[in-house]
């Protein structure tokens, strides 16, 4: 009887220690997860930030003492398939004392009709999908810096061979004075 006790006695503690064990690992290994996965984020968050002041960077080069307002694209045309989202980004300069400014896309094509297959301007209009409007108000000498988003549905258009369409970025001052436009082009392709 004493020699089944003392066995039982041990396969007891062998549990114990074998479930310590099995707890201590399972910490060990949800710690190292964490760990990896504050890294990777902590990696990305970097990233993108390090993304961002180097586009800002890239479109406060291209101020100068006339262009006051200014778009990140390569030769003006941003080159977006149907379905797909695409960020248009702008700057502007202020060159005056203190202001508020206020800025509006707006579709500035009249031929869109004949090259877009029957596309409307009222449809086009509506590819500007968040930052077509907005205002900062932007001490002397400083820019700001902004995203215009553009989402051209699926089907929206039947001929996109010549499909280019003009938008203007008009800012204004405060009281409502013309700043100064830019304009750029979206292009459909396939």
């Amino acid at each position: 009887m004493q020699k089944g006790m003392i066995s039982q006695k041990k396969a007891a503690v062998e549990l114990s220690i074998s479930t310590i064990v099995i707890v201590v690992l399972a910490m060990s290994m949800l710690i190292l997860g964490l760990v990896l996965v504050k890294n990777i984020f902590g990696g990305v968050t970097d990233n993108v930030n390090e993304v961002n002041s180097k586009v800002k960077t890239e479109i406060g080069n291209l101020f100068s003492d006339s262009r006051k307002v200014v778009i990140s694209l390569s030769n003006g045309i941003a080159k977006i398939k149907q379905g797909d989202q695409w960020g248009i980004a702008f700057g502007i300069k202020n060159n005056l004392n203190g202001q508020i400014f206020s800025w509006t896309v707006s579709l500035d094509d009249s031929t869109i009709t004949q090259k877009c297959g029957g596309l409307t301007a009222t449809k086009a209009s509506k590819w500007i999908i968040s930052g077509g409007t907005g205002s900062a108000d932007i001490g002397s000498g400083q820019e700001e810096f902004g995203l215009i988003r553009v989402l051209i549905p699926e089907g929206s258009v039947s001929d996109i061979s010549n499909c280019l369409v003009r938008f203007k970025l008009a800012v204004k001052k405060a009281d409502g004075s013309a700043y100064q436009t830019a304009l750029f082009d979206v292009q459909v392709v396939s």
